[in-house]
């Protein structure tokens, strides 16, 4: 339930500094009674998510045989496509994050009054924390593929959990979290789990013969350490451990690697935290 855990953590934690900055521009501006406004729009957006999650669940559930495959290939690989572009999007754009919602709170409150008002704060919580939640509903649902539901589903509460008591310590409190820090660890993390990913949707793809094994064991690993195993399994759905490998899906790894590279040496600071982190610092 690890990787599961750390989405959550990582995407809850984010729409929890979302919400902390439009509350803390209401606050500024003197409306502390429109923050009701922020709160439903952030627990609509959380109840559209959750229902996104549970319709994807849905779909792979009644998928069989090689529609199954197909499905779980596709999302595992969107998954890893949108949780890479997430990290280097929030490293490029994410400076501009506390900003814009500031400017989007502003112009909410400027003809605040009668529903205009409530609606216009509910918009910019909801959007904001939507774009939030159905990125980690996709996430959760590659993640099933790899862990099991029931693990996934123990690994998001817990995680959601403490991004909601790390969101409460930073903005009731006194205490201050090294939000940059954090990021920079979770990115990593995350790196790791997304070219797994890549890996596993390879893997599908090659079952249902979209792409050639090539071939189809490049070497077996299993008599050291069993993908099946305890240690195994959590690699495999940490890192997407494989122990007999086909060619393309050691291709596909190298291959998300070497992009990434590529990435980060046109962007030095690829990994570090995003603005929204340091904006509520």
């Amino acid at each position: 339930m690890l990787p599961a855990f750390l989405l959550a953590l990582r995407e809850g934690l984010e729409a929890a500094l979302i919400v902390g900055i439009v509350l803390g521009v209401l606050r500024k501006l003197g409306h502390n009674r429109q923050q009701v406004s922020v709160w439903q729009g952030a627990v609509a957006a959380i109840a559209v998510s959750l229902v996104a999650a549970l319709l994807l669940y849905a779909v792979g559930l009644k998928m069989e045989g090689s529609a199954e495959q197909i499905f779980e290939g596709v999302t595992m690989l969107l998954a890893a496509a949108i949780l890479t572009w997430m990290i280097f999007w929030m490293q490029t754009q994410g400076r501009r994050i506390n900003r814009e919602l500031e400017t989007g709170v502003r112009q909410a409150v400027s003809g605040m009054g009668g529903n205009k008002g409530h609606w216009a704060l509910f918009s910019v919580a909801f959007i904001a924390v939507l774009r939030e939640g159905i990125e980690t509903a996709l996430f959760l649902t590659a993640t099933t593929f790899t862990a099991g539901g029931q693990a996934t589903l123990l690994g998001a509460l817990l995680g959601l959990s403490a991004a909601a008591a790390l969101g409460y310590i930073l903005f009731a409190t006194t205490r201050q979290l090294n939000v940059k820090r954090f990021f920079q660890v979770t990115s990593v993390l995350l790196i790791l789990f997304a070219a797994g990913l890549v890996a596993h949707s390879i893997h599908e793809f090659n079952e249902v013969g979209w792409i050639p094994a090539v071939v189809e064991h490049l070497w077996d690993t299993n008599g050291l350490l069993d993908e099946n195993s305890g240690l195994g399994l959590i690699l495999k759905a940490l890192f997407g451990y494989n122990g007999n490998p086909s060619l393309t899906e050691v291709l596909g790894y190298v291959v998300y690697w070497a992009a990434l590279i590529f990435g980060v040496r046109r962007l030095p600071q690829a990994l570090t935290a995003p603005g929204a982190g340091q904006a509520i610092r």
